[in-house]
């Protein structure tokens, strides 16, 4: 009897590789949110924002002390210093706006930053501009308007230019950790994000310190594990592929936020969610199409 021969699955091209980390990142992000919508509620933002990048050291301390300190040495400190500088510079800002806008107004400033990365890759590490990308994250930000400008206030004023200014920032930090994929491995570019946003946070949390609670201390380590895998996937996804590709799938984030919105905090999703979703999902959809089209021609013609 001849035994059953049995055909592996297709490897996914590094471009759809990178696409479906930077998705899976987007789903863990928004479990995140939701539980630090939950704490940020009870406690200071500045210091909800240490203590969820502490958390994430610590519970990453496991791992480090498995292997040792040297496995987890960055090839080049000065890299990693900048990234957390930017970054905790972006989330500073963005938690100073918080509390003055509404919902809709936060989540459409936002979304723009996958556009800011997209610009930033091209600019400054000279990936190659193709128009499908661009053409899908123009689709997915249209989806994103649709479902907030029903309910867009436009009553910010100033704050809404200083949320706007942590995307461009974002980006910066998005875009670093590009090219320190380059030379180190993704789970020691997540301990050093824990690391320094840690140090370069906790002025600002001491400003208005208040210890938490054990349930709060509990809430913390859960959003620590899932900031640390969170952004393991996304450095994963950076690595895998160009920075452009894998920001053609942030927008499914909103429909994870709308998702876990209805079942956590029973908002019900309007007409306009609904629709936006859909476009957002036919843009991801399509794109995902044409980059594995793409991967098939180049093996045929190669």
């Amino acid at each position: 009897m001849n035994p059953v021969r049995y055909r592996s699955l297709p490897r996914l091209n590094p471009v759809m590789q990178g696409m479906a980390w930077m998705a899976a990142s987007g789903f863990v992000f928004a479990l995140l949110n939701t539980l630090l919508r939950v704490i940020s509620l009870q406690m200071n933002p500045l210091e909800v924002q240490f203590l969820r990048y502490f958390a994430g050291l610590l519970v990453m301390l496991p791992f480090i002390a498995r292997v040792g300190l040297r496995a987890y040495s960055p090839n080049g400190l000065v890299g990693q210093l900048w990234r957390g500088v930017i970054h905790t510079a972006g989330m500073v800002l963005w938690y100073m706006a918080l509390p003055h806008l509404t919902l809709a107004d936060t989540t459409a400033i936002g979304f723009t930053g996958p556009i800011f990365i997209m610009i930033g890759a091209v600019v400054a590490l000279g990936e190659r501009m193709m128009w499908e990308r661009w053409v899908s994250a123009l689709i997915g930000f249209a989806g994103v308007l649709i479902v907030v400008g029903p309910q867009m206030s436009a009553s910010g004023g100033y704050y809404d230019l200083v949320m706007l200014g942590s995307s461009p920032l974002f980006a910066v930090s998005a875009l670093i950790t590009k090219a320190l994929t380059r030379r180190d491995r993704p789970e020691v570019i997540v301990v050093w994000q824990c690391i320094t946003i840690s140090l370069f946070s906790l002025p600002l949390a001491l400003i208005d310190w208040a210890w938490p609670s054990m349930m709060q201390w509990l809430v913390f380590l859960g959003s620590g594990v899932l900031g640390s895998v969170g952004h393991y996937c996304v450095t994963r996804a950076l690595k895998a592929a160009d920075a452009t590709a894998s920001q053609t799938v942030k927008f499914l984030d909103l429909i994870w936020m709308t998702a876990l919105g209805f079942l956590v905090f029973s908002d019900v999703p309007t007409v306009s969610t609904l629709i936006g979703g859909l476009v957002i999902f036919a843009a991801t959809t399509w794109i995902a199409r044409r980059e594995a089209r793409g991967r098939r021609d180049g093996l045929v013609s190669g």
